[in-house]
């Protein structure tokens, strides 16, 4: 998995920062998307993110997964 893969959720992972869902559960199960990074570093810095795939959705919904939770199309 690179920057620019076609991304799509494999696992139930419930978000609450969905614009069109504010303030509500929403699983991002089955959801597209594009990888637009991956979180290593943090004002230079080395880290172990979590979540460290940054996954855009649409023009205001982007999300942190695992590897794992990501499928490549």
């Amino acid at each position: 998995m690179k920057v620019g893969d076609r991304v799509r959720v494999t696992k139930s992972v419930i978000v609450y920062h969905n614009p069109s869902h504010r303030n509500e559960p929403f699983d991002a199960k089955g959801q597209e998307g594009e990888v637009i990074g991956f979180i290593t570093e943090w004002h230079g810095r080395p880290v172990s993110a979590n979540l460290p795939v940054l996954v855009q959705f649409d023009k205001k919904f982007r999300a942190h997964f695992r590897e794992d939770e990501l499928e490549t199309l």
